[in-house]
């Protein structure tokens, strides 16, 4: 069932309790290098570091505690954020990602007391596997994307933007499988129906811009990228395929140099650290993919990213090595 815009502000009404308002950082650098005014939405800054605490949260205080095993499938934030939401509530949760999932993020899923599985291959082979584990335990399966309170969850978004922001013109948000997107959207056209709303994906990974093309979800042969929590294909069946297609007016791609680009470019200009993923929307904005835009804000995802792969970036940015990071 695709949410409504009543169904992201109750969202908003069942999180105001447990998560702040994140910053919307206007930033001096963008504006003068896109021809606009661009203001940042740290999600970075989130409790577990991304936007997912929101829809996870959001679908588990739904559920309530006496739903039984959570299992969910995570290329790694949706996987933390589940894992927290579920310490915080005392539930279980098993989580499965990808074997190569950055430490930062499997390190904080078990922290957090979830029972964590690492599967061979990209983040495809981990859904799978969730779902197998689902079916054959009776356990309730949450989708980092295609589940109705985890969009309305990510949708909470919009309206704390349009708060203190109500001018902005233009939306900038990443996708991977869409959820977020879609919650946004949905939220914020029922507030201006004007706003356009403008999804960024990897270009070795653009699952949703090739079945845009093909008018239907197509399967894609993912390649490696920085931005690992954009990779992947998404559920043929999934609720946020229509949404992108009737309210996303428009869907880019970012290059790996492009990608890692940003990511120097926010440490260096505004101090901030920031993962693949996160930095995917900046970096459409930074290359000037998003077309016009008099009050732009970019949303940045997510600051997981390993201290050793950080540095690894920084370091080939200075000149300090002789190839760039492997993605």
């Amino acid at each position: 069932m695709i949410p409504s815009p009543l169904d992201v502000l109750a969202a908003r009404q069942r999180l105001r309790e447990h998560l702040p308002p994140t910053p919307l950082h206007e930033s001096a650098w963008l504006s003068q290098h896109a021809g606009a005014r661009v203001s940042l939405k740290l999600e970075s800054m989130q409790l577990t570091g991304s936007f997912k605490i929101r829809g996870a949260l959001n679908a588990l205080l739904r559920i309530g505690t006496n739903a039984g095993e959570i299992v969910t499938s995570s290329a790694g934030n949706h996987g933390r954020a589940i894992a927290y939401a579920a310490e915080m509530l005392g539930m279980r949760a098993v989580v499965f990602t990808p074997r190569d999932a950055a430490e930062t993020k499997v390190a904080a899923i078990r922290r957090h007391g979830a029972t964590l599985k690492q599967v061979p291959g990209r983040y495809d082979e981990a859904e799978l596997a969730a779902k197998r584990y689902t079916q054959e335990t009776g356990a309730t399966f949450i989708s980092p994307y295609n589940h109705p309170d985890v969009v309305a969850g990510g949708g909470t978004v919009a309206f704390e933007i349009l708060d203190v922001a109500p001018d902005i013109d233009t939306l900038v948000v990443p996708i991977g499988g869409g959820g977020l997107i879609s919650g946004i959207a949905i939220a914020a056209k029922a507030v201006v129906p004007s706003i356009r709303v403008v999804g960024v994906e990897a270009d070795a990974s653009s699952a949703i811009s090739v079945s845009l093309r093909n008018g239907r979800i197509t399967v894609i042969e993912p390649q490696p990228t920085i931005a690992d929590g954009l990779g992947g294909n998404v559920d043929p069946e999934t609720i946020t395929f229509p949404v992108i297609q009737r309210h996303v007016d428009e869907v880019v791609t970012v290059s790996e140099p492009e990608l890692l680009d940003t990511i120097r470019g926010l440490v260096r200009e505004e101090h901030l650290i920031v993962e693949g993923a996160g930095a995917a929307a900046t970096a459409a904005v930074f290359a000037r993919k998003i077309g016009p835009g008099r009050r732009v804000v970019a949303l940045v995802s997510g600051g997981n990213i390993d201290a050793s792969r950080l540095t690894e970036i920084l370091n080939y940015g200075l000149g300090t090595r002789g190839s760039g990071p492997g993605t």
